[in-house]
């Protein structure tokens, strides 16, 4: 699991978001590693047209019907949406909505990512049996200084945390991710995917940088 969250960050305002969708998409055809793009809200639907696998950044636990501004499952799996990152360090919900989104998903058969900051919160949430916890310790996010590099110990004190609450989920890392030397280090230490965002958003050349992180994959 291969997953670029575009946040809001101005570098994918209005038609960027689709070209940087089309690379992830060509580079996935390439090289057969799944990537899951989560481009901004209002544009999940457009995005669907060029890219297979679309999750949304947050989704809001809310009813159908008169609910007016909040953006629900129902509603965006309808226009192929597939899934959802839950509890962002940037986006954090109470635990019970937590617990309720998790649920949500797996009736709709859509695929839940709970985000997480550290290890105690990774067991604590792989118990919902979420489809994958992400962990990412919030002082990294975004700085450039990947999890696997300064605090591998993170990852695999997570791996078995996620593993002992729950045989079914598996556990991916953010924070930081910068370089597939990177990514393949999280790999190796025994996350079964990343998290990424500014790595790839910012960076100069976006096929070029989604490439050198998928060849992780392929390599591993």
């Amino acid at each position: 699991m291969f997953i670029i969250n575009f946040k809001n960050y101005d570098e994918i305002a209005g038609t960027k978001s689709a070209r940087l969708a089309k690379s992830a998409a060509k580079v996935a055809k390439k090289h057969r590693v799944r990537i899951i793009v989560c481009p901004p809200q209002h544009m999940m639907s457009e995005i669907t047209r060029v890219s297979a696998d679309v999750f949304a950044q947050h989704l809001d636990n809310s009813k159908a019907g008169s609910t007016t501004g909040f953006v629900i499952p129902e509603i965006v799996k309808k226009s192929r949406v597939e899934g959802s990152l839950i509890n962002h360090s940037e986006h954090r919900i109470p635990p019970n909505e937590i617990e309720e989104m998790v649920t949500r998903l797996r009736e709709l058969k859509m695929t839940s990512v709970v985000c997480v900051q550290d290890v105690s919160e990774a067991w604590q949430y792989s118990k919902l049996n979420p489809d994958y916890i992400a962990i990412e310790p919030p002082e990294l996010i975004g700085s450039g200084k990947a999890v696997s590099k300064e605090k591998p110990e993170i990852i695999t004190e997570a791996v078995k945390a996620v593993k002992k609450a729950n045989n079914s989920t598996q556990l991916l890392c953010g924070a930081g991710i910068i370089s597939g030397e990177d990514v393949s280090r999280a790999l190796e230490l025994g996350a079964k995917g990343i998290l990424v965002a500014s790595g790839i958003v910012k960076a100069k050349n976006w096929e070029k940088t989604i490439e050198e992180f998928a060849l992780a994959f392929t390599k591993k």
